[in-house]
């Protein structure tokens, strides 16, 4: 159920971007199923994904989901 949890979050805020924390603390799901639910998303073409890099380090890469119009 958690991967629907999370389409229907995104689609319910269409226009912002957010990292896998952001989601996970607003449903407040595990970290596992919450990752693993965004891979099949991303995998089935049915969210928007971006990779950027960690502002406080610059080196870590970010990935950030959005819902896909």
């Amino acid at each position: 159920m958690s991967q629907q949890d999370v389409y229907i979050f995104l689609s319910k805020n269409k226009r912002k971007w957010y990292t896998a924390k952001e989601i996970i603390s607003a449903l407040n799901l595990s970290t596992g199923s919450v990752t693993n639910s965004l891979k099949r998303l991303r995998e089935t073409d049915q969210i928007k994904y971006r990779i950027t890099k960690d502002k406080k380090t610059n080196k870590r890469s970010i990935y950030q989901y959005q819902f896909k119009k």
